[in-house]
């Protein structure tokens, strides 16, 4: 009889402890290279979103082992995993919208400020509906600085050296370079250190965090340090039918949690990431190249206008609201 008794306890302590397992969410979250100041921030929401359902609701988080980076927006559509970080920049036919963001000199000066555009561009109906199509959920941006170049050779101490000058530049920053006669090259993050060093470019542009996380600036020779023709977007995403089928309390400590993990990434970013940069500039002996203010202006004026109508145009035939997309870009950029 204890026997029985004996083994009837075993068997609900073990179904109980199925119960528990079944209880548990548990999502895969797709990034890439490796944890750096760019993932801070999701780092962070998978550390409150444990803490805040008592570990009921994990983040997997997987650093190039689910898909190459490129191929984050397609592992969403399908539900090859809940969460993944991508760059518009990557694939702009896929999330057009977004790329409003990467639009050449738009005044963003201050990561609390690219935040803030992103959230407002994030939000709009048509941008939503435009991730919609890949089944994406917009959940949080990743705020970079203004991107800047590093290269190798001769250093382009005035504007005219670009001219000719294969650069590893995406998006707007890109069209930026090409107006400076530049011959701007796109690739992925993953693959600059190898094209620099076999010298399919002569320079890169990136944020600052990148070039000491991708290592470009270990063989740099010049670095420039207000060039600042804008800086990509690279929005953390979710799968939708996930983010739905989420208990109310696990999508509740998930989405508010955002903002908590916005605010310590800005923070590492500003505090620490910044701090190491030009100590290591210094270190390495990169010569620091300034442009004069009335060139980089006539620059501005070259670039910007130009690349925002044709950015407008080119997405109104895609039937997206792209002056209004614009328009919201800009109005938030000046605060109006």
């Amino acid at each position: 009889m204890k026997a029985k008794y004996l083994g009837v306890a075993v068997s609900a302590l073990i179904a109980t402890s199925f119960v528990g397992e079944a209880m548990a969410t548990e999502w895969n979250v797709s990034l890439w290279g490796k944890r750096r100041a760019f993932t801070e921030h999701v780092e962070k929401i998978a550390e409150l979103v444990k803490a805040k359902t008592n570990g009921e609701f994990t983040l997997n988080i997987s650093y190039g082992g689910l898909a190459k980076n490129k191929e984050n927006l397609d592992g969403i559509s399908i539900g090859a995993f809940e969460m993944a970080q991508f760059c518009a920049g990557y694939h702009a036919d896929k999330n057009p919208s977004i790329t409003v963001l990467e639009l050449p000199f738009l005044g963003v000066d201050s990561l609390e400020l690219e935040n803030k555009v992103s959230m407002a561009v994030y939000n709009h109906p048509a941008v939503q509906a435009d991730l919609a199509r890949w089944n994406a959920t917009l959940l949080m941006p990743t705020p970079l600085p203004q991107y800047n170049v590093v290269g190798v050779g001769d250093a382009p101490t005035a504007l005219s050296g670009f001219d000719g000058m294969s650069v590893r530049a995406t998006g707007g920053i890109g069209e930026a370079m090409a107006a400076l006669g530049a011959v701007p090259t796109s690739m992925s993050a993953t693959e600059v250190r190898q094209a620099m060093d076999s010298g399919v470019v002569k320079a890169v542009s990136f944020a600052p965090h990148a070039h000491m996380s991708f290592g470009t600036v270990e063989n740099a020779e010049w670095w420039t340090t207000n060039l600042n023709p804008g800086t990509v977007n690279c929005p953390v995403v979710v799968n939708t039918d996930a983010l739905a089928s989420l208990s109310d309390a696990e999508r509740d400590a998930l989405l508010g949690s955002v903002d908590e993990a916005m605010a310590y990434y800005i923070d590492f970013y500003n505090e620490k990431t910044m701090a190491k940069w030009g100590p290591l500039l210094d270190k390495k002996g990169i010569k620091q190249i300034t442009y004069d203010a009335d060139a980089i202006a006539d620059l501005k004026a070259k670039v910007a206008g130009p690349a925002a109508q044709k950015w407008i145009e080119d997405n109104k035939a895609r039937g997206l609201p792209a002056q209004e997309l614009y328009d919201l870009v800009v109005s938030t950029v000046s605060g109006s």
